[in-house]
């Protein structure tokens, strides 16, 4: 999203681990939602959605593992009504749904590290949740549906563990007006037609965290960015209405130069293709989710403003998606990182220096509140722009007194390392330790958990 000391550190989940989370604790950030009793390994929805009068069938199949005894499933879900559930092809007799969750009692208590399939039909007329950060999850737009799931808005339309470290692969099927285009995340399998339905198919093969799993729907046109790309680069999409498309791909037109810039920072891009959806309704922020994001017309200028944001939530595909903070109070480890790629950017684009958009940051910084721990700033600020722009200033700091070759080798071996799977600042500290040589606890301590603003970075003085 744009806007925008560690003694213990959260599960790592993926081909890279940290060290462990004390079972069944929810996210402090977001009570209530999401539990370490199972884990989520795939999601496959099927959404039947009428766009005129925003109904929505849902069949939903979990397949999951418990991770301790548990006599009860709960499961996120938020103004939807269940009317059927089986657990492993048998029909459930009990079931409840009180608030927003939905709690299903196995006939039989369920054993640790039993895995388990889960058959949820339910229906509704799907909205977004009201919270700390306004509305996230289903919206309706003028013509058309847009999801935006962060943080906790993944429950609005699907029944789900909704935590950022529990990551799953997805299987998304939506069936809607056949002059509807629908964009999910992941890889288009297939899209078929019957009389005034269409019905498209789409697998996000990558882990991926339920805030980051989205629809959406309007009268959409399908364009290539990058048709001329040489072997081997990245392909790039624009979902579009037809009035919008030149605008579009002008404002989008330096995107492609953006992947190169940050695949040469960060590493490979982590997914098969890019897509940016573009809504006929004007967007007060852009979004990201996971191989896409969204963007409103209002956002299709020229000027740095617009272009640093495609920027950033292009930057996300890294920093958010592919690599997650395991808990909510490691937000800078997205906004953070995507702040600094906008800098980076900056200086590729021949806009500004890195060292000038750190000096005003800074500037800006010094002159607001000094009561913000940005490490864990606490469920209200935890969009606050302080977070974004101090911890790039962090980032800064560690690159000034490292150099270029160890930063930039610590943030390729960072993705990689810990690609597709969750992360902390603890996990970050300790990787920078260790490629840099510096001891990036002492460095990176103030920057992410001390309130008062440390001097502006510099670079170190040469060694002889």
């Amino acid at each position: 999203m744009s806007t925008s000391a560690p003694s213990s550190s959260e599960t790592s989940r993926g081909p890279a681990r940290g060290t462990g989370l004390e079972a069944g604790a929810p996210d402090p950030y977001m009570p209530g939602h999401g539990t370490n009793a199972y884990r989520v390994t795939r999601y496959e929805l099927d959404l039947d959605y009428r766009v005129s009068s925003n109904r929505l069938a849902g069949h939903a199949v979990l397949h999951a593992v418990t991770q301790l005894p548990t006599s009860a499933i709960v499961l996120d879900l938020a103004g939807l009504r269940v009317t059927k559930i089986s657990l492993d092809g048998r029909r459930v007799r009990r079931f409840t749904q009180r608030a927003e969750q939905l709690v299903v009692y196995p006939d039989v208590p369920l054993l640790a590290n039993e895995a388990f399939t889960l058959d949820i039909r339910y229906e509704g007329y799907p909205a977004p949740r009201r919270g700390l950060w306004g509305e996230v999850g289903w919206e309706e737009l003028s013509d058309g549906v847009l999801v935006a799931g962060q943080p906790n808005g993944a429950a609005s339309w699907f029944p789900c563990n909704d935590h950022p470290r529990d990551k799953a692969t997805y299987l998304i099927t939506v069936t809607t007006e056949a002059n509807y285009r629908a964009v999910c995340n992941g890889v288009l399998l297939s899209r078929t037609s019957r009389a005034s339905r269409e019905t498209w198919v789409y697998e996000q093969a990558e882990p991926m965290a339920t805030y980051l799993a989205t629809v959406q729907i309007g009268r959409y046109e399908f364009l290539t960015l990058n048709a001329e790309r040489p072997s081997g680069h990245v392909p790039q999409y624009v979902a579009v209405p037809a009035a919008l498309a030149a605008t579009a791909r002008a404002a989008l037109a330096r995107q492609p130069d953006m992947m190169r810039t940050f695949t040469n920072c960060f590493g490979p891009y982590p997914f098969p293709e890019y897509t940016v959806v573009v809504t006929g309704d004007v967007l007060e922020i852009p979004l990201e989710a996971q191989t896409l994001s969204i963007l409103g017309p209002n956002h299709l200028r020229q000027d740095w403003d617009s272009q640093r944001m495609i920027a950033h939530e292009l930057a996300h595909q890294w920093f958010g998606n592919s690599l997650t903070t395991a808990t909510w109070k490691g937000i800078w480890l997205h906004e953070g990182f995507a702040c600094y790629a906008e800098w980076l950017w900056s200086e590729e684009a021949g806009t500004m220096t890195v060292a000038n958009r750190a000096r005003s940051a800074w500037r800006k910084l010094a002159a607001s509140p000094q009561d913000l721990m940005i490490g864990d700033p606490g469920p209200e600020l935890m969009f606050d722009d302080r977070v974004y722009k101090r911890g790039a200033l962090a980032l800064h700091a560690l690159r000034m007194r490292c150099g270029d070759l160890a930063f930039f080798a610590l943030l390729h071996d960072w993705t990689d390392r810990f690609r597709h799977g969750t992360v902390t600042s603890a996990d970050f500290i300790v990787a920078a330790a260790r490629t840099t040589g510096l001891d990036a606890e002492a460095l990176l301590h103030p920057w992410l958990f001390e309130e008062a603003l440390p001097p502006l970075p510099q670079a170190a003085p040469p060694k002889f």
